[in-house]
């Protein structure tokens, strides 16, 4: 039978975060100990109005980075202002879980945050009061994945790390204890 893989975060987790978590929220039972759910990676192309073969190249970038094929996500309205007709493809996402989940997670916080130009920590402020943390990064580029040669446009795009926390003050220790670079 083949080993199967388990990612280095994911030990990590089991060894050593869970237990601290435990010490410090006086957990009683180790299913309330909370854990990362999934990681939604989102692009949005506004520039697809104009052209659609831009959705295509984002769509190719985002399956690099995530490690998983991206589905298009498309306009629900039309919206005369910004020349957007229902069913327009406006941007890619992708849901990450278990192995590829950590994985990401492991290159976003050692690799790709210290990339990130003028880079002083991540906002301590953006949970949602259920336990999920949003994060944006101004350029994709910053991942290993994209070579910078072979791009022809820098996206933006959205992190949200969601997490089985009841309250923000549980999932931020969960992701300090991943070593998210939060600012003091």
């Amino acid at each position: 039978m083949a080993e199967t893989y388990i990612p280095r975060l994911r030990t990590h987790y089991e060894d050593v975060v869970r237990a601290g978590l435990t010490e410090t929220f006086n957990y009683v039972n180790p299913m309330q100990v909370p854990k990362l759910e999934k990681v939604v990676l989102n692009m949005g192309v506004g520039e697809a109005v104009a052209d659609s073969k831009k959705v295509k190249a984002a769509l190719a970038d985002l399956e690099k980075i995530a490690g998983q094929k991206p589905v298009v996500t498309y306009a629900r309205k039309s919206i005369a202002g910004f020349k957007v007709r229902e069913g327009m493809a406006l941007g890619v996402k992708v849901t990450l879980r278990r192995a590829q989940m950590y994985e990401f997670i492991d290159r976003l916080v050692n690799v790709a945050l210290p990339r990130v130009r003028d880079f002083r920590g991540l906002n301590p402020k953006s949970f949602d009061g259920r336990g999920n943390y949003a994060m944006g990064i101004k350029e994709h580029i910053v991942f290993p994945e994209i070579n910078y040669d072979q791009i022809d446009q820098v996206w933006g795009m959205d992190v949200i790390v969601c997490t089985t926390a009841k309250t923000d003050d549980e999932a931020r220790a969960l992701l300090k204890a991943f070593n998210f670079p939060f600012r003091q």
